[in-house]
């Protein structure tokens, strides 16, 4: 059974992966786990570039929303990041961190994307 925050990251990541797939965005791979780290999404833009997207979604307020990438979440992103492009082509890639803050009134996602990120969401 999953819990609130489970299904509250889920609905982030599909309005965030929304946001990709609007922009012409094709989906590579979600919630992929390694033991050094996980990656929410993996898109290819129409450029060929793929981008590997964290996720934060909070409820009513934006603060600490992006904060919460930091540098050893990159670092270990950077890390998941390097095996799953194990033994595929070469390929140009960027990070990108996807606010989601939710409207405590209404419920509507309010998204921010911080595009090629070296070190978390500022």
């Amino acid at each position: 059974m999953k819990t609130q925050k489970q299904y509250l990251g889920a609905f982030g990541e599909d309005v965030a992966l929304q946001q990709y797939l609007d922009d012409q965005a094709t989906l590579l791979d979600r919630n992929v786990r390694y033991s050094c780290g996980e990656l929410d999404l993996i898109v290819r833009l129409a450029s060929g570039v793929v981008v590997f997207v964290e996720v934060k979604t909070r409820r009513g307020s934006a603060f600490d929303s992006a904060a919460a990438v930091n540098n050893q979440k990159m670092l270990r992103m950077r890390r998941a990041a390097a095996l799953w492009l194990e033994g595929k082509p070469y390929t140009p890639i960027r990070f990108d961190v996807v606010a989601i803050v939710l409207d405590p009134h209404t419920g509507r996602p309010g998204i921010t994307v911080y595009e090629d990120v070296e070190h978390g969401a500022r």
